[in-house]
């Protein structure tokens, strides 16, 4: 059964097993989410969005429509996610380009991720990074804009490994 803090707002039906939504939270009707998730205070999700099965949110993220996250992702605090490209009031896009976390990845503290990017699997974007580029499965990308500065396999499963002992 999930744990529904009584401060969250929460209007999805779409709530996996063993997740837990804290206090302060906002989860729109339409947001779907898996099993054992932990999504922390402060934390906004839309309607078009998925999350896999034991994703990590942690306080101050708003993850907006269209956006996809797979199984085993971390997203840190702050972490900002975006959808619009060239944004304005009261202007929208025929359709929000989302942001695809893929299994496994970690997004570092108030990392910024633009519009339509995706985030490979097990790769890990460092945080404060401003990630303008797709981002290969296994890299490790620090900086503004983000770079590339380790891509190995082995590495960031033994990190995966370590994380989860």
């Amino acid at each position: 059964m999930s744990y529904i803090h009584p401060l969250a707002d929460v209007h999805s039906k779409n709530i996996g097993k063993d997740s837990k939504v804290w206090q302060f939270c906002v989860v729109l009707e339409g947001a779907v989410m898996g099993k054992n998730c932990n999504i922390n205070a402060h934390v906004l999700i839309e309607n078009d969005v998925i999350i896999g099965n034991n994703v990590t949110v942690k306080s101050g993220v708003q993850i907006w429509d269209g956006t996809r996250i797979e199984d085993n992702v971390f997203l840190g605090p702050n972490a900002t996610l975006t959808n619009d490209k060239t944004p304005r009031s009261k202007q929208y896009p025929e359709a929000f380009q989302g942001i695809t976390l893929q299994e496994g990845c970690s997004i570092g503290a108030n990392a910024t991720i633009l519009p339509g990017i995706t985030i490979g699997k097990k790769a890990i974007v460092g945080a404060g990074a401003v990630v303008t580029k797709n981002v290969p499965d296994y890299a490790v990308v620090v900086g503004n804009p983000a770079k590339i500065i380790q891509q190995n396999k082995d590495l960031a499963m033994n990190t995966i490994n370590r994380q989860s002992k």
